[in-house]
């Protein structure tokens, strides 16, 4: 691997997400506003425009968008309308590369995660709406060799854990004695990789991330496939 023009995530980010979390405030907030520019948002647009080529590597079909806002940088400022938790910021980074015909962050894509002692890298999709999970479910049927092979991807499962959030009941249409009713009644087909604050602050975070969203592309193929989107 080669070492990137990415300047880098350093400590800087790490404290500022930390003190965030202790000051979750606007008036804190604001004080800092300089520390947040400087800290969290520069480096974050830089990381994702120099991600660009290498997310074209994995597949032509997904977005890195290193826009202040709408692009693949998740705000920071938390929809607070109908949480009980009222406080105003989110106190992680959360990138997603979303598929370019996705509109939101339930669209096949790409994320990766920083936060204090929480970091890690997710493919796939998470909390599909009902007719995007009923095709996941039907393509399941359909192909189970095909699924099975892009599940259990030696490279894959070697990089990813997949996401175990499922119904506790069978989903209505589907035979409760199906050999692959585990899968069927997963809400959200992911595959996650926890890695350090360390891996983060690395010469070669971008890199390792772009091999690790490659060894998911099988699943992420057949997900798209599936949605009969390109990948």
């Amino acid at each position: 691997m080669s070492k990137s023009n990415f300047a880098g995530f350093d400590q800087s980010l790490m404290k500022f997400l930390k003190q965030l979390a202790r000051n979750n405030n606007r008036e804190w907030f604001q004080e800092n506003k300089s520390r947040y520019e400087q800290d969290l948002l520069k480096p974050c647009l830089s990381f994702i425009k120099e991600f660009e080529p290498r997310l074209k590597k994995v597949s032509s079909y997904f977005v890195a968008n290193d826009s202040r806002v709408g692009g693949s940088l998740m705000r920071i400022y938390r929809d607070t309308r109908f949480a009980k938790d009222k406080t105003p910021y989110k106190t992680n980074v959360g990138i997603h590369f979303r598929h370019e015909m996705g509109k939101d962050v339930h669209a096949p894509g790409f994320y990766v995660h920083i936060a204090p002692g929480e970091c890690f890298l997710g493919a796939g999709i998470w909390c599909p709406p009902t007719d995007s999970l009923g095709k996941i479910r039907n393509a399941i049927i359909d192909e189970q060799a095909k699924w099975k092979r892009a599940r259990d991807n030696k490279r894959f499962r070697e990089t990813f854990d997949l996401t175990k959030e499922s119904l506790k009941s069978v989903p209505r249409g589907y035979a409760k004695d199906h050999p692959l009713i585990e899968d069927l009644k997963l809400i959200s087909f992911c595959g996650l990789q926890a890695i350090s604050e360390s891996d983060v602050t690395s010469d070669f975070f971008i890199d390792d991330v772009a091999n690790s969203f490659s060894a998911s592309r099988p699943y992420m193929r057949f997900l798209c496939d599936a949605l009969k989107i390109p990948f």
